[in-house]
């Protein structure tokens, strides 16, 4: 489910970072930045870290100023993972507790809110264990667009089953999604003809960099502004 990766680098969370506003979206705690009368949507569901992490709502303002309204839900109900090196937290534990099946199952009526409110396209993004709540999306047709990001580990059947556009990046360094692994979902999509698909590697990152990345590491930040902009021109070509 996860690797040492999953928790490098952790981010100082901030509740009050952003350009947006905090709502209640479908009984969950979301940062919400765009316009709000929009008829676009785009949900970033968030690495073990959470909704509070400033680079993703950076990346959520930076959607956002593309015309998107940009949700970023708190899937983890207050508990995410804060200091991973505290002899208090149980990473077992923690991962029964937030399961991607629940983190699926909660998605859904955040997606239904969005409708109520008049949006017509949703695309989603998805950071590593948001990028395994993803592609279960993926398999629905209940979002237009899917961007899953250095995912955790993610198995065969749930890619055969990828029914919308999907764009994997990925890390030359990971060990919860080797581009080996990453590379055999992109032949298994791409024999798929009704929708498009690619997956594309970034050398020399490491998993989690996209909104992980560290500030002082200038490959790094260049990668991470080169998949966010990948991210962004997906849904301008897929969510309309």
């Amino acid at each position: 489910m996860s690797s040492s990766q999953c928790f490098e680098n952790p981010p100082n969370l901030s509740s009050t970072c952003g350009e947006g506003r905090l709502e209640e979206l479908a009984g969950l705690k979301t940062y919400v930045t765009g316009p709000s009368d929009s008829k676009l949507a785009v949900i970033l569901i968030a690495d073990v870290f959470g909704y509070e992490a400033p680079k993703l709502r950076k990346l959520a303002d930076k959607i956002a100023s593309a015309g998107f309204l940009v949700v970023v839900p708190d899937f983890f109900h207050g508990d995410p993972v804060i200091d991973f090196t505290s002899p208090n937290f149980n990473r077992e534990a923690w991962f029964k507790n937030h399961g991607t099946d629940k983190g699926y199952e909660d998605a859904k009526p955040v997606i239904a809110a969005l409708k109520s409110k008049g949006v017509s396209a949703i695309g989603a993004a998805g950071f590593c264990w948001g990028g395994m709540v993803l592609v279960k999306l993926a398999g629905t047709e209940d979002i237009q667009a899917a961007v899953i990001l250095h995912p955790g580990r993610m198995t065969e059947d749930e890619i055969k089953a990828v029914k919308i556009p999907t764009a994997i990046l990925g890390a030359e360094i990971d060990q919860s999604s080797p581009p080996e692994d990453l590379k055999r979902f992109g032949e298994i999509m791409s024999a798929k003809t009704e929708f498009e698909s690619y997956v594309k590697i970034f050398p020399g990152v490491s998993h989690g960099w996209s909104v992980r990345y560290d500030d002082s590491n200038e490959l790094a930040v260049k990668s991470a502004e080169e998949a966010q902009e990948d991210t962004l021109n997906w849904f301008l070509k897929h969510v309309k």
